[in-house]
């Protein structure tokens, strides 16, 4: 059996290590047509162990030249293949074999405000096209399963909930174990539903009782100073050694973060998942989170610790009490991606 593989995003941040991290899988299993950036792609995988192609595509997703003006003979070669795969919801158009795809949250259709109304609508329609056009929909929660359903047309289709994990190389031990420094960490961006404003007034709190704190946010600070006035206004408040930006690091250098700070604190308004408070725990590190819904799903046998969401009072007491806790020990691993591609191919039909 041969499966085409949309790998344009490949490298993109989550939805790239969720497909990163799926392709071992599909190689062993299936011939395989793989295409979007063929240099990256030759990089992730070893073409010598397995039957794959490798095709250079380097049109965007979500564009009009996806949308209508995709090569035909790349469409060729997807089509002589049995099935197609991919890690998102765009679709080129004439594909004409079963279609398989994820959609990982609708969070712009349940936060709207988080972008213009033009900006609402056309994720609406990205969304509900490839729910059209596919066979099968995955998507990572019980929670984004029913956040699908309530805002899109899915024909009765079922959505079938796969989860997400931690990469394997992230679950590894290392040779040399890094000493734990007294900071916490923020790993996400400045959009609103991520809850950056929460932690920095907790942090306000927290900074008057305990002076040697330090917040080590993972991103650029000029990217969090120009996206949001409020953040900005926030941030300024501070000595500049209290809170650090690390600038744009490598995976391996998150991983040293994680488990070199004390706490992860993860207080977003809305996940799909949310893969920080996992890969943290998986590096021994200790985590504090908002009670959302998705996280009491994804966490609830998980040793975490849940304030309540939007409250900076509460979580900069849940801070000063997780402080002192031993570093977690996971033991098993509830979610693997082995797990994942299994359901995915199982649906493959």
């Amino acid at each position: 059996m041969k499966i085409a593989i949309d790998c344009r995003m490949l490298g993109s941040g989550g939805i790239g290590t969720y497909l990163e991290s799926l392709l071992p899988f599909f190689l062993e299993d299936f011939d395989c047509l793989l295409f979007g950036n063929q240099d990256l792609i030759m990089t992730k995988i070893s073409l010598q162990e397995h039957q794959i192609q490798v095709a250079d595509c380097r049109i965007k997703p979500f564009s009009l030249t996806e949308m209508f003006f995709f090569p035909k003979e790349l469409l060729e070669r997807i089509n002589e293949c049995d099935y197609y795969y991919t890690p998102y919801c765009n679709i080129p158009e004439g594909i004409t074999i079963p279609i398989f795809s994820t959609i990982h949250d609708v969070v712009f259709l349940d936060i709207p405000s988080l972008t213009s109304r033009a900006g609402v609508l056309a994720r609406k329609y990205f969304y509900q096209r490839g729910i059209n056009k596919s066979k099968k929909i995955f998507t990572v929660s019980n929670f984004s399963a029913l956040r699908i359903k309530e805002h899109l047309n899915t024909h009765h289709k079922k959505i079938i909930v796969t989860y997400n994990s931690v990469p394997q190389w992230f679950m590894e031990k290392k040779k040399k174990t890094l000493k734990k420094e007294h900071s916490i960490l923020f790993v996400g961006n400045i959009k609103k539903h991520k809850g950056l404003h929460t932690l920095l007034k907790a942090f306000e709190i927290l900074s008057a009782r305990d002076h040697e704190l330090k917040l080590v946010i993972v991103g650029n600070a000029e990217n969090f100073r120009t996206g949001d006035d409020t953040i900005a206004a926030s941030i300024s408040r501070f000595p500049k050694d209290k809170i650090l930006f690390t600038g744009r690091i490598s995976n391996e250098e998150v991983r040293d973060y994680y488990e070199k700070s004390q706490l992860l604190i993860q207080p977003s308004l809305y996940e799909g998942f949310g893969m920080p408070p996992m890969e943290a725990l998986y590096c021994g590190t200790n985590v504090v989170l908002s009670d959302i819904p998705v996280f009491k799903e994804i966490y609830k046998d998980f040793p975490v610790t849940y304030f309540r969401c939007e409250d900076p009072n509460d979580l900069a007491q849940k801070i000063e009490n997780s402080l002192r806790k031993e570093s977690p020990k996971i033991t098993g691993n509830v979610y693997s991606f082995q797990r994942t591609y299994n359901i995915i191919k199982e649906e493959l039909n």
